[in-house]
């Protein structure tokens, strides 16, 4: 990393946290006067210049300003941001959203819209991945001749309901009959090892397995290949408030980024990667690995129930975000979403 003197560490911190606040390129006039630095502007040029050839500012073609580089923001990150504390009214704020009784899922996927609200940014939140998630029970209620809606519940609180289309009507009773079977075939087992029972049991001869079972397995077998399809391992919010910021506002640029909110897929790799480290994560445009993503920065911090990492939440947006405020939005989030989910204040 590179060494600065104080002085320019100085120049460097005001410098940034200007650009930060209006979006346009700084000059020396404009950092004595606004930042209150002591030094003169011939003083500040050569240092600006100086910190112009370590990479750590910019001069725009358009402007005789400067703006900070990757380099620059990472080097303020590191070194020089001092995280501001949430501030009483904010923590209750946020407090307030996790006490009301929610459904777990419900909860998670709340998050992104409420640190999209807070921050005026766009929210992320990484669903946790089902398969370690014991199965609890099976029920299934007729509506009609060719429908049936199956209920299951897992053993961490979680409701998934699903229309399924039987290849023929079943009777109340039969359909009890049918859940008690699979629910004493079945209950406890994570939901993966039940995935994977049923590929083998839909593979038996009808011969092998009492009828009951096998129409209890076919209708549970689609409930979980819908769930698979329809799974949202990831919800964004949020994504209008980007069109604000003009350094996003290049078409192609918000094509790429609105591409990969669609797709998810870039996205889902970043936020696990966090869920393997300690605390709150940055990337700084480049740094996240994804063209889509160079323009931004990605803020996350993994969230836990009883212990383990289960998924991340996080914030996306300029790379001249307020980095101090939404630092501490998103490991305050985090850690009120695990206390929530932990505790049972969720539901």
């Amino acid at each position: 990393m590179v060494s600065l003197t104080p002085r320019a560490e100085r120049l460097l911190k005001a410098l940034i946290e200007q650009y930060i606040a209006d979006g346009q390129p700084v000059g020396s006039r404009t950092l004595v006067k606004q930042a209150g630095l002591e030094f003169s502007p011939a003083t500040v040029r050569n240092i600006m210049s100086d910190l112009e050839e370590l990479g750590l500012i910019r001069s725009p073609h358009t402007s005789a300003g400067r703006v900070p580089t990757e380099r620059g923001y990472r080097f303020f990150v590191n070194t020089l941001l001092a995280v501001k504390p949430l501030n009483t009214q904010d923590v209750a704020s946020l407090e307030d959203r996790f006490l009301a009784d929610q459904d777990p899922q419900q909860l998670i996927e709340s998050v992104s819209g409420l640190l999209s609200q807070v921050t005026r940014l766009a929210g992320i939140v990484r669903v946790p991945r089902r398969a370690g998630v014991g199965f609890l029970q099976l029920d299934f209620l007729a509506l009609s001749p060719t429908r049936v809606l199956v209920i299951l519940v897992a053993q961490d609180g979680q409701v998934m309901n699903r229309v399924i289309h039987p290849k023929r009507p079943y009777s109340p009773a039969e359909l009890q009959q049918a859940a008690n079977v699979f629910n004493g075939a079945y209950s406890g087992r994570s939901l993966e090892e039940v995935r994977r029972s049923l590929v083998k049991a839909l593979r038996r001869d009808s011969e092998d397995m009492q009828q009951i079972l096998r129409s209890a397995v076919e209708m549970a077998h689609q409930v979980f290949a819908g769930e698979e399809r329809g799974e949202q391992p990831l919800f964004v919010s949020g994504e209008s408030n980007l069109l604000a910021f003009p350094e996003l506002s290049d078409t192609e640029k918000l094509r790429r980024l609105f591409d990969a909110f669609t797709a998810k897929q870039d996205l889902l790799h970043l936020l696990d990667q966090s869920m393997v480290s300690q605390g709150v994560q940055i990337f700084i445009g480049a740094e996240s690995g994804y063209e889509a993503l160079e323009s931004c920065s990605v803020v996350t911090a993994p969230y836990e129930v009883d212990g383990q990492v289960v998924g991340t939440v996080g914030v996306i947006g300029p790379k001249r975000m307020s980095y101090d405020r939404v630092i501490s939005i998103v490991d305050v989030t985090a850690r009120l979403l695990s206390g929530a989910l932990s505790h049972g204040q969720a539901g």
